[in-house]
């Protein structure tokens, strides 16, 4: 008994196909790979700038995030809302969002002060969180907005004291009637007030770009295992 193969043009263009979507795709991937390592180091240096100062003259409406900032005003402790669903090490809790009014200025900033932990009993249950009288200081992080996640249905009006799953800058000023920079301040200086300022740092997806590679370059190889054996036969001398 002797392999034969038995050339099929049908399954070789079908393969031909195949292969060529699979790199082409596997490409793209490693490509899109290439580009969110580019921007992690990006980030990376940008955090490495001298911090922006937020008082300064003309404030700049839109800094590259994640750029080191400070800012000197004063919290403005009416307005506190309470971001619901903000898990920490495993623990269910909230991020405590506040305007910052800055000093010598009609100008204010939302700053994402911290996280603390729902009650077990009354997760509607807000503790009392101390805010730092008169004007301070404060050093964060640009971001662009606060984490968004999932919500169903229409969301509540925002007033003070307000436990939400999602909001943004727009919709805050509007609320408040506060007018806010376009940008908040992710604060990790330190204000003796019992948050915790261990911010997530943000997933580009690298590996996941780098798996949808390795499948499509999976696929492309089957593809070439296929026509190879559906065309061999045993054939008798």
């Amino acid at each position: 008994m002797r392999l034969s193969f038995h050339f099929r043009w049908v399954p070789f263009v079908a393969a031909v196909v195949v292969v060529a979507i699979g790199v082409a795709l596997g490409n793209w991937q490693l490509s899109r790979a290439d580009q969110k390592r580019a921007l992690q180091q990006e980030m990376q240096t940008r955090a490495e700038f001298v911090p922006i100062n937020a008082n300064a003259q003309p404030a700049d409406p839109s800094p590259q995030e994640f750029r080191r900032i400070s800012a000197n005003g004063e919290f403005v402790r009416k307005w506190a809302v309470y971001l619901d669903n903000r898990p920490h090490q495993g623990k269910a809790g909230f991020y405590l969002l506040m305007p910052f009014k800055l000093a010598g200025s009609d100008q204010s900033i939302l700053v994402l002060r911290g996280w603390f932990p729902r009650d077990a009993i009354n997760r509607e249950r807000i503790p009392d969180i101390a805010v730092p009288a008169g004007q301070v200081r404060i050093e964060g992080r640009v971001r662009a907005s606060t984490s968004r996640l999932m919500s169903l249905g229409q969301a509540a009006a925002l007033q003070p004291g307000a436990i939400a799953q999602n909001v943004d800058v727009a919709e805050f000023s509007r609320a408040s009637g506060l007018p806010l920079q376009t940008f908040i301040i992710e604060q990790i200086s330190d204000s003796n007030d019992g948050l915790v300022r261990d911010w997530p740092v943000p997933s580009v997806g690298i590996d996941t770009h780098k798996g949808y590679a390795f499948q499509w370059y999976g696929l492309a190889l089957a593809a070439v295992v296929f026509f190879l054996v559906t065309g061999f036969r045993r054939a008798s001398n």
